[in-house]
């Protein structure tokens, strides 16, 4: 078997460095196959598009040979993702030539009004196009499936899991984490996801947080470009409902809830719409 090699810094907490903590326990999780073993962490790249969170693992096994697993590790839920689990998975195909099961991982939920499609599908002149990809949500998954499966990529993510907010059970994750020298720097990362079910003091009694190490992760920074876009929706909310007022009088209140259930690129439509008309 080809040595795994995942080349990473020190500091980095991303998809790569969790997966390969243990990644043939990843692929027999997330393939739901006990036979599949990793071969080697594959680079992602393709071309001009390039993501910190693909992770592209060459794994193998008796039934099915070898073949790819296209990782997609997506803080919060988006539309356009069946279009780029497409995308990515076609890309992988033809670069390296093997067959591609391609697996998304949600970490946080999305909007209750966002739903979760679990495949690509599209139809234009007669076209028909499909992409299948398994789906995977972590607040699902059940927190004691780390400690039972081994399953050390999953240890930062313990207190968003089912059941994984009590205080023991994030206690044991934080022991599974300070057992190994090589992965004390998740701890950053478990303390920043606990902070989404706990008060921050809680977190600070409980763990360290160290905030150097966190900013390298590529969550942390997802959640900061998430907060800049949530903060441009808002003030797009509140300029379209002043132009609406103003056109139509008292908003039912209907009428205000669809349009803050709007994302920030319909908000751009409906403020040109109304600027326009």
């Amino acid at each position: 078997m080809a040595e795994l090699s995942t080349a990473v810094k020190k500091a980095d907490i991303g998809g790569k460095r969790l997966i390969g903590l243990a990644p043939t326990a990843w692929v027999q999780w997330v393939t739901q196959r006990s036979d599949v073993v990793a071969q080697e962490i594959l680079g992602s790249e393709f071309q001009w598009l390039s993501r910190e969170n693909d992770v592209l693992v060459k794994a193998v096994s008796p039934t099915h040979g070898e073949f790819l697993i296209l990782n997609e590790l997506q803080l919060r839920y988006g539309t356009r993702l069946p279009q780029r689990m497409r995308a990515y998975a076609a890309l992988a195909t033809e670069k390296y030539n093997l067959p591609v099961c391609p697996v998304l991982v949600n970490i946080l939920p999305p909007a209750s009004t966002v739903p979760i499609q679990t495949c690509y599908e599209s139809s234009f002149l007669g076209l028909q196009a499909r992409q299948d990809y398994r789906v995977i949500n972590l607040w699902e998954v059940e927190a004691e499936i780390v400690f039972a499966q081994s399953l050390r990529a999953l240890s930062p993510f313990v207190p968003i899991l089912k059941d994984g907010g009590e205080v023991s059970t994030v206690q044991r994750a934080l022991r599974l984490l300070r057992q190994d020298e090589q992965l004390v720097e998740l701890e950053a990362l478990l303390a920043f996801f606990a902070s989404f079910v706990w008060e921050s003091e809680v977190v600070r009694q409980i763990m360290r947080w160290d905030m150097a190490v966190l900013r390298e992760s590529p969550w942390y920074q997802e959640i900061l470009r998430e907060g800049a876009r949530q903060g441009e929706r808002k003030e797009g909310q509140s300029l379209i409902l002043k132009q609406l007022n103003r056109r139509l009088g008292e908003l039912t209140p209907d009428l205000t809830l669809r349009v803050q259930a709007l994302e920030l690129p319909q908000l751009e439509a409906l403020g040109e719409a109304l600027w326009l008309s």
